[in-house]
């Protein structure tokens, strides 16, 4: 169990707004995280990067024995077990270099069937119109009247008469490499303008499902479309070859329910 955790204070916070920034929560690791980073990369074609459009790795740390030590860190453990119970699942990851801007959207279906908090990690300095992650507090309160409306105008043609996406009233990130910024899939964030290789990767955790939010969690699979190997690629492949029985035991449901083979497309 992870001796660090996150305050009563913070976790109120994330209820009510649907996010929390964690300054300088892995300075200690920033270099060695950044040189690893880019090694897998690298390995997935990224050196051909020219910023036309974004690059995408999917799963992301997955792959990179050092990467995935961040998965046993007690602070990212500790924040997952604070926001998820102790019994929390990892679901995800993708490493990116960023082009342009990103719209205003949920990470999630509306309203949100089961809960996932992604962990955002930049790894270059953040402003305001350089990139920084913005986000619109309290808009993953889904059922809620405030939610609702910021839902249906930001999926609407003309949002607010039509103001433009970098005009919308949120909160902007701004963050240091080492940091991290934590958020509900549910709430409503974007980034506008900085260059045309934002370096982010992200990590994202769920609880243990059972009944109903199983089969959500199920469907969740099934759209991404994901096979074993897909996941944990070749036997003894670092997320699991490297694993000590804790990073294991929030493995469970990841390796019961993902699929050996990638199910045909719906």
């Amino acid at each position: 169990m992870p001796a660090f955790r996150l305050s009563e204070d913070q976790l109120t916070f994330m209820d009510t707004f649907g996010y929390l920034h964690l300054p300088g929560l892995l300075s200690d690791r920033i270099d060695r995280v950044t040189a690893a980073f880019e090694e897998l990369m690298t390995s997935r074609g990224g050196a051909e990067h020219d910023g036309a459009s974004r690059f995408c790795v999917v799963p992301g740390l997955n792959h990179n024995a050092y990467l995935c030590t961040l998965l046993d860190d007690d602070r990212i453990a500790g924040t997952a077990a604070s926001l998820l119970g102790d019994d929390y699942q990892y679901w995800n990851s993708d490493a990116n270099y960023y082009t342009g801007d990103t719209r205003w959207h949920s990470d999630t279906s509306w309203p949100p069937p089961i809960r996932f908090f992604k962990f955002a990690i930049y790894l270059d300095p953040m402003t305001r119109d350089g990139g920084a992650l913005r986000v619109i507090p309290g808009s993953h309160r889904a059922g809620e009247p405030y939610a609702e409306i910021v839902h249906r105008e930001l999926n609407g043609d003309s949002p607010w008469g039509g103001i433009h996406g970098r005009d919308v009233p949120a909160e902007a990130l701004e963050t240091q490499p080492g940091d991290v910024a934590v958020f509900n899939h549910a709430t409503k964030h974007s980034a506008w303008g900085g260059s045309d290789r934002r370096r982010m990767f992200t990590m994202v955790f769920t609880e243990r499902h059972t009944g109903e939010s199983l089969h959500h969690f199920r469907e969740v699979i099934r759209k991404h479309g994901y096979s074993k190997r897909d996941v944990f690629g070749d036997p003894g492949g670092p997320l699991l070859g490297t694993a000590a029985p804790e990073r294991k035991r929030h493995l469970e449901q990841l390796w019961e329910q993902i699929p050996d083979d990638a199910p045909e497309p719906a």
